[in-house]
C-alpha cells in the first residue's frame, strides 16, 4: 500500500478510469466511485492494481449526501487519508430550454454540481488535517462559453468553475490547491451518439476530438506536478476556443 491516496468519482470507465489509471502510475493507490456498472468497475480495479498500487471500487450515489458522507467515511477510516479527489462523475440530460423540464434540470445539477459539495466536504476535513491535498473539478468549455440545449449542463459545469475559485482562495492557507479542467469534445460514452462530427472538428485547429487520456494527463499536471497552481480552469479543447 502507498502513502498516497487518490479517490475518483465516476473512474470505472471514460475521463475517470483514463484519470485513475494516470495516478496509478505516478504511484497513487487509487479508490474509484461507481454508479451501477460493476463489471466496468472490477475490470477498471484489476487494471490499476496492475499497475503495482492499491485499488478498490465503491458505489455510491455521488448525488445522495448520506451515501455519500458513509462511503467517505470508510475510505477514511481504512487509509486513513486521502491525498487527491477529482470529482469526475457527470451526466447530460439535454434538451433546448423551452422543453427541458424540472427533473432534467434536477438530475444534471444534483449529479454535476451538488455531489462536488457533498464529496468535497468530507475530503476536505481530513485534507485540512493532513495540511496537503489537491482537488481537481471536472468542469467543461461549454461552463465557461455556454451550449445550445444545455442549460442544466452549462449551469452545473460554470458553478464548478466557481466552486472551484473559491476553495482554492478559502483553502490555500492549509496547502490544498483546488483547480479544474474544462474538456472540450471527447471521445467518451457521452460523446459517442454526437451528430455533425466532421463540422465540429472544422472547429478545432487540432482537427481531432481529444482522448481521455488527454484529459488524463492534465488531471496529472494540476493534482501532482504544480506544487504552485490555484483556483485555475485549465481548457484542454485541441484548440476549440481560442
Amino acid at each position: 500500500m502507498s502513502e498516497k491516496l487518490a479517490l475518483v468519482t465516476g473512474g470505472s470507465r471514460g475521463i475517470g478510469k483514463a484519470c485513475a489509471l494516470k495516478l496509478a502510475e505516478a504511484g497513487y493507490d487509487v479508490i474509484i466511485n461507481y454508479a451501477g456498472n460493476v463489471e466496468a468497475a472490477n475490470k477498471t480495479v484489476e487494471e490499476i492494481k496492475a499497475l503495482g498500487v492499491t485499488a478498490e471500487a465503491y458505489k455510491f450515489d455521488i448525488s445522495n449526501q448520506t451515501e455519500v458522507d458513509e462511503n467517505i467515511a470508510k475510505i477514511i477510516e481504512k487509509y486513513g487519508r486521502i491525498d487527491i479527489l477529482v470529482n469526475n462523475a457527470g451526466i447530460t440530460r439535454d434538451d433546448l430550454f423551452i422543453r427541458m423540464d424540472a427533473d432534467k434540470w434536477n438530475a444534471v445539477i444534483n449529479t454535476n454540481l451538488n455531489s462536488a459539495f457533498y464529496v468535497t466536504k468530507p475530503v476536505v476535513k481530513i485534507m485540512m488535517k493532513q495540511r496537503s491535498g489537491a482537488i481537481v473539478n471536472m468542469a467543461s468549455i461549454v461552463g465557461v462559453y455556454g451550449n445550445i440545449g444545455q442549460a442544466n449542463y452549462c449551469a452545473a459545469k460554470a458553478g464548478l468553475i466557481g466552486f472551484t475559485k473559491s476553495l482554492a482562495k478559502e483553502l490555500g492557507s492549509r496547502n490544498i490547491r483546488v483547480n479544474a479542467i474544462a474538456p472540450g469534445f471527447i471521445e467518451t460514452d457521452m460523446t459517442k451518439d454526437l451528430g455533425n462530427t466532421e463540422e465540429f472538428l472544422k472547429l478545432i485547429p487540432l482537427k481531432r476530438m481529444g482522448k481521455p487520456e488527454d484529459i488524463a494527463a492534465a488531471v496529472k499536471f494540476l493534482a501532482v506536478d504544480s506544487t504552485y497552481v490555484t483556483g485555475q480552469v485549465l481548457e484542454v479543447d485541441g484548440g476549440l476556443v481560442i
